[in-house]
């Protein structure tokens, strides 16, 4: 059996966090004592074979020496779609499970890597962390500074929230990448041209860090976890 691969995915810009003015990047903020990223990188290189680290244009000559548990160090691309892509053209020959992973879900479990993997190795095309969505959701087509309008109630039965790590199959992924498609979800992509994607339980602690706040969330997760070294 061929070997899996994990993309952790550090190249955004974070401008809806505030990062970026001094050339700095939300993932390098420290969580729980350690940068965002590193979680990331502990996790996957705990799940997977090797681990590329794709960042901004930036920082990737500072890390390449600094970058523990890292395999490559590789410059994004202009959307998450072209980082993908840089990452991708850095795997191995004989790796047949590629795992993207955003690092600004440093909670991801090792577990949850492994969980996804297995759904690849047992025949997927992609495999996605996904949780119930418990909010009651409202369609609001405009949205200002002092809100919108609300259109209508969109029904939650059915409706669940993607995670990442997403694992996909080499094959699988390579192909979708391969008209230099957009999407802000992989596994999107391989719905579109009629791939085989399932849904494995999720988990809270794998939340996105979006804004400042999604720290206190992130932290309080976190807690109780340890970890060796940093980025």
């Amino acid at each position: 059996m061929g070997r899996a691969w994990a993309l952790v995915l550090a190249a955004g810009a974070g401008t809806r966090f505030g990062a970026g003015a001094d050339g700095a990047t939300k993932v390098t903020v420290p969580v729980a004592g350690r940068p965002m990223v590193a979680w990331s990188v502990e996790a996957a290189g705990a799940a997977c074979d090797g681990v590329t680290l794709v960042v901004p244009v930036q920082l990737a000559d500072e890390l390449v020496d600094s970058a523990h548990g890292v395999d490559v160090v590789v410059a994004g691309g202009g959307t998450r779609s072209g980082s993908v892509r840089a990452g991708l053209a850095t795997v191995p020959a004989d790796v047949d499970v590629v795992v993207c992973h955003d690092a600004a879900r440093p909670g991801a479990s090792v577990g949850l890597f492994d969980a996804v993997i297995a759904a690849v190795r047992d025949g997927a095309d992609a495999a996605v962390p996904a949780i119930a969505v418990s909010d009651t959701l409202k369609r609001v087509p405009e949205w200002g500074e002092a809100g919108g309008v609300v259109a209508g109630t969109v029904d939650r039965s059915g409706l669940f929230a993607a995670q990442t790590p997403q694992a996909f199959s080499r094959e699988a992924l390579v192909a979708v990448h391969a008209g230099e498609s957009e999407a802000t979800d992989d596994a999107a992509l391989v719905e579109a041209v009629g791939g085989t994607v399932v849904a494995v339980p999720g988990e809270a602690a794998a939340h996105k860090v979006t804004e400042p706040d999604d720290l206190v969330i992130v932290e309080a997760l976190l807690r109780g976890r340890t970890g060796g070294g940093g980025l």
